[in-house]
Parts: C-alpha cells; structure tokens; sequence
C-alpha cells in the first residue's frame, strides 16, 4: 500500500480492496476531526461518574453535619439563605439524601452567578456556598455537555458522538477478520513491535469497547440540543411514548384565586391585606378618590397568598413523599411546585405538582406512566451515569472511559508514525465509492445523525472539491 496518499488507477482495484480503502479512509479522517473531542468527553465522563464521591471528598464542611437532630421547617432553609445573600431567591431545594447530610438550596442572587447554599436541616445554619460551574464536577459537566461554548458546544459534542458512532462501525469493518489465527484478532501479539504493536492495541481495545462506546453514544443522544431536544423527545412525546407529562407542568389558577373581606380577618397576612389595589375607573368607584385609585380593602378582594414550602412539605408527605426528594418552587404567578424523586434506579421516579395558592394535587406520575420511550430513556440515563448498578456501574462506565482514552491514544500514535514528512499521510484514494452506495449511506445518516449527515454532505463535496484542485479540473462553479 503506498504512504503518499496517492490514487490507484481505478480498473486495476478490485471491489474488495475499493471498499476496504474507501471505509480505512473515512475512518482516519473522523477519526482526525473527533479524536480530540472524544478525549475530551472521556476525561470528563470519567470525573463526573463519580460526582458525589468527589464533592464529598472536596468539600466535606458542605455537605455533611454533626447533627442528626429533626430538621426544622424548610422556610427557615429558606430564609436562612435569603438572608445569606439579600436580594437572592431560592428557586429549587434538594432534601438531604440522608441523615447527617445537608440541604441544598439553589439560589439565584440579585447579581452573580447562580450558587448552591448548603443549609444545616436542624439549624438552619448556612454552612457555605459554592457556583457550581466553577468547582471540579461543574466544570466536568458542563464541558462533557456543551464544551463550555453554549449552544454552538452543544452541536459540537453531538457531531462528535454522531462520528464517533461511524468511528466505531467503520473500525469493526477494518478489524474484521480476513486471515486465520486469534493472535492480533482477539488478543495482542504482544513480542511484537513498532506499528504492529500500536494497531493491535487499538483494534482489539476498540472490539472488547465498541458495544459499550455505542450503548454510551446513544444513551446520550436525548440529552443533545438537535438531536434529543429538536427531534427525538419532541416525536416521542407527540406519540404518547414519552414522560406523560412529568416534564411539563400544569399550571395554577390563571389568576390567584381571591380572598373575600371575612376571609381576610382570618390570618391574611398584614403586608398581603393592605397591599395597593390596581386603580378603579371611575364609574367602578363611584367617582370617588381613593388616594390615588387604590380600592377600598373592604370592598375588594385581594389575591391569596402562596402556600409555602411547609405547607407543601405537608402535602407532599401525606403523598408519601417525606424525604430525598427535590423541590421546584414555583416561577410567575401561574407556577407550579414540583417535587421529583430521583433515585439510582428510575423505577422509583415519582412527579408530584402541587397548586401554588389551594394546594391541589394537580399531578402525580411514577416511572409506570411513562412511555416506552421514556422507560428506555430514563434506563439508559442510569446506567450511563454509572447510578443503576452502583459501584460496579461505575467501575464498568470507567473501564469505557479509558478504553476511548487508550483508541484517541493509539490511533495518534498510529498515524504520526506512517505519515511521511511534512504530510498528511491519508490513507490512499484507491476509487470513487459508487453513486448509489454513497446515496444509500448519505440517506441513512440524515434519517439517524441528521446533524451527521449535514456535515458528510460537506466533508464530501470538500473532499471533491480538494480531489479536483489536485488534478488541476475546472471546479464546477
């Protein structure tokens, strides 16, 4: 095979060797372009696997206490971090997952990035804060998600998981066997040496790997911005086999419901009952002047008050939700409370939102209202994060990670050893894959990976394009 990237003259290549090249080719190239961004998504993958075991070590005087007193009411939490950081609200509130740990309050302050304050149940003390994407998880996962680049990050790490899934089928295809013998097949001739030693390394990691690097792509596809949230989760909602609308919450009354003037005696509270009124016309008013259009309080109803995340605490244990559980507090004067289990095994997953103003149960959906889809998804999830089977999970997800890391790691090697100086050192350009091979290929990357399949229509007619200026061909224009 020759190493200067040549062309072979096309009647003298068999089929076999064709499509042998053709598929060497398109695997060093993705390779090239994904390598670096799998490496990346596998360093970080590895780190947050083990999220909780590494914020517990780093910041232990956050996350556990020396009490295992009752905790007191979840409003004094609240304040407590109000308090902490004036002008903050509390928008979400992570009950302790045990005895001896800490709440986790999410705040979003008057000014700065949003912190997580980590609050003594019994107390109510602060014990301190921290922006989480600023902390080594943080960082792990918000890089493993979007690059650190927003959406334009987000597109990247799915094409990235979409080529690497070609990598993968492309590799199988190369390792197949085609001699007899195991050594260098399934197992590594180890006395061997030079390039030798580096591709058997690489392809047997890549066999023992493939099922496990693709269960790890397509598991976090549905968490992509186009691929999961444009496309997939949209259609499977629209079919009924999604989370049954744990995933989109109800609403409360469009308007607060109303106190009347006797229900306004009975534990209104002071700042809520003589709070200004909107202004009345003045065929509404009498034509009277109520300093400067307020209604009179005696007259008019004034909208209820929210009923809290104690009352709700209540409501949602008479549910059977008492504890390990989070709490979304409601947004706007429509939002919901909701409160979401999510244990290492999703068959426990429960969505409960409760009415902010009457206290209504407006829903309450467990792992056995999903759809299939859903089900498979949420599976998925868990075995991917390393939650479902524990330590061994992780330990499994791990070996993965390092599998990527040794195939990034052997593949480098590979090809700066073979490519000559000052080259490339592309696989050759044996012939041209046939038309309606490449529609079918084409087809079924737009149907599956249509981000994919956006950027192969472009790396070919580069690759075209790049073909033609080196034989010196008009380009089309």
């Amino acid at each position: 095979m020759r190493r200067d990237g040549a062309d072979a003259t096309p009647s003298k290549v068999r089929p076999a060797e064709r499509w042998y090249a053709t598929v060497w080719r398109w695997h060093f190239y993705a390779g090239l372009v994904v390598a670096p961004f799998l490496l990346i998504l596998a360093v970080t993958g590895a780190i947050y696997l083990f999220n909780t075991e590494l914020n517990d070590l780093i910041y232990p005087d956050l996350m556990f206490v020396g009490s295992s007193a009752p905790a007191m009411p979840a409003s004094h939490w609240v304040a407590s971090a109000e308090q902490a950081f004036p002008g903050a609200s509390v928008t979400r509130i992570n009950m302790p997952t045990a005895v001896g740990r800490s709440a986790m309050l999410f705040v979003t302050p008057a000014q700065g990035a949003p912190r997580r304050v980590f609050v003594d149940p019994a107390t109510a003390a602060v014990l301190g804060s921290f922006v989480y994407e600023r902390t080594l998880v943080g960082i792990a996962d918000t890089v493993h998600g979007s690059l650190m680049l927003g959406w334009m990050g987000d597109a990247l790490v799915e094409l990235a998981a979409c080529w690497a899934a070609i990598l993968i089928v492309t590799g199988l295809y190369l390792w197949w066997p085609r001699r007899r013998g195991r050594a260098g097949v399934w197992y590594p001739r180890l006395a061997a040496r030079g390039r030798r030693f580096w591709r058997d390394l690489h392809a047997i990691t890549g066999i023992y790997a493939a099922a496990l690097i693709l269960f790890l792509i397509f598991t976090g596809l549905p968490w992509a911005g186009i691929w999961g949230g444009q496309l997939f989760t949209p259609a499977v909602e629209a079919l009924g086999l999604g989370y049954a609308g744990a995933r989109t919450p109800p609403t409360s009354a469009a308007e607060a419901p109303r106190t009347t003037p006797a229900e306004r005696g009975r534990g209104t509270p002071w700042a809520l009952e003589n709070m200004a009124a909107p202004k009345s016309s003045p065929k509404s008013s009498g034509g009277h002047d109520h300093h400067g259009g307020a209604m009179p309080r005696d007259e008019h109803p004034l909208p209820a008050p929210d009923i809290g995340v104690d009352r709700v605490r209540r409501i949602l244990a008479e549910q059977g939700l008492a504890e390990d559980y989070w709490l979304m507090l409601p947004a706007g004067a429509t939002g919901v409370y909701k409160a979401q289990t999510y244990p290492d095994r999703p068959q426990g997953q429960r969505t409960l939102f409760i009415d902010r103003y009457r206290g209504a149960v407006l829903g309450d959906i467990t792992f056995s209202d999903y759809g299939v889809a859903g089900k498979a998804i949420e599976l998925g999830v868990a075995l991917h994060m390393g939650n479902y089977f524990g330590l061994a999970n992780q330990l499994v997800m791990l070996a993965t990670c390092l599998a990527i890391v040794i195939l990034v790691s052997t593949g480098f090697v590979m090809w700066w050893r073979r490519r000559p100086a000052g080259g490339l050192g592309a696989p050759p350009r044996r012939a041209p894959i046939r038309l309606r091979y490449l529609g079918v290929i084409m087809i079924a990357m737009a149907v599956l990976f249509p981000l994919a399949g956006a950027s192969l229509i472009a790396v070919l007619i580069g690759d075209r394009l790049f073909q033609m200026l080196r034989r010196g061909a008009p380009v089309p224009s």
